[in-house]
């Protein structure tokens, strides 16, 4: 088969025409990589660096106990104008950590206030399998002798629920919530008696059914006559008083408005007798923190 050879003059044009097309192929590549460099960019723009922290939206604290300077002054005079009786006050916010401590900080005999603490050790039990609220404790089952206690304030039934629980065991349980306390001496600080209920309330002791029910158990009570006498009408009061000798005290949770503070006022008269002031002297600390803490809105706002 005959070769054509290639006419000499044919070369230059020919290779001017390839010349041509690899620029052609060259350009359409580099726009080819300009489009994806483009593109990858875009993407690695919309992810989140790993060097670099994303703003994360953060959800405000809960509020805490913010109690203006004129708490502390209207507390404090009612404190002087008591004379000689011994009187400690602890307030906290439920939803917060804030508290606030008036008067004497040291131990108080606690007297029934502690029952809160008997109650919640066996509900505990309770939770745990190791006890049951259908079980006999003197004549009746421990279910009711749960309601006297708190309710009625009755001292056996104070006693059946602290032997069914046990003295070492009491003791462990107050100790696993932050509380120092020993039954046989019934010693406890208004401090620590407001960190009891700011506990019960916020539901971190005991389940909801059995919360609820305690609380069910802390109003209407046979003695209304210190802190709820005190707070005034819309202020819902969960509480326990106590009393024995000088001692007269009351444990309340106040809730208002969706805000609940736990109010421990504990009184002591030097003497060992109870006395009227003393009484007067809760219901008017009790009216001093409902001023301070849920301030009236006037009508129209």
């Amino acid at each position: 088969m005959p070769v054509h050879p290639v006419e000499p003059q044919a070369v230059p044009e020919i290779r001017t025409a390839r010349r041509g097309r690899r620029k052609l192929v060259l350009l359409l590549c580099a726009v080819a990589l300009v489009i994806v460099a483009t593109v990858v960019l875009a993407v690695v723009r919309s992810q989140p660096s790993a060097s670099t922290s994303v703003p994360v939206p953060t959800v405000a604290a809960s509020p805490v106990a913010q109690a203006p300077d004129s708490l502390r002054d209207n507390v404090e005079s009612i404190l002087e104008e008591a004379g000689d009786y011994r009187i400690g006050l602890a307030l906290a916010d439920v939803s917060g950590d804030a508290a606030l401590a008036f008067g004497d900080s040291d131990v108080f005999a606690a007297a029934s206030t502690a029952k809160i603490i008997t109650a919640a050790a066996y509900y505990h039990l309770v939770e745990t399998g190791e006890a049951s609220l259908d079980e006999p404790l003197g004549d009746y089952d421990a279910a009711f002798q749960m309601e006297a206690m708190v309710n009625q304030s009755n001292n056996d039934s104070w006693l059946l629920l602290m032997d069914a629980v046990g003295y070492p065991r009491l003791i462990d349980y107050a100790a696993s919530i932050g509380v120092t306390y020993d039954p046989e001496q019934n010693l406890l600080t208004p401090a620590d008696m407001a960190l009891v209920l700011k506990q019960l309330y916020a539901g971190d002791l005991l389940n909801e059914d059995n919360t609820a029910e305690l609380l069910s158990y802390m109003q209407d009570t046979n003695n209304d006559d210190l802190i709820p006498a005190g707070s005034r009408a819309g202020i819902d009061v969960h509480h326990k008083y106590g009393e024995i000798g000088g001692e007269l005290h009351d444990a309340a949770l106040l809730t208002y408005r969706g805000s609940t503070f736990a109010l421990v006022i504990y009184t002591e008269n030097p003497e060992g007798t109870e006395e009227p002031e003393q009484a007067d002297a809760i219901r008017d600390l009790t009216q001093a923190v409902e001023d301070a803490l849920f301030p009236l809105t006037p009508a129209g706002k």
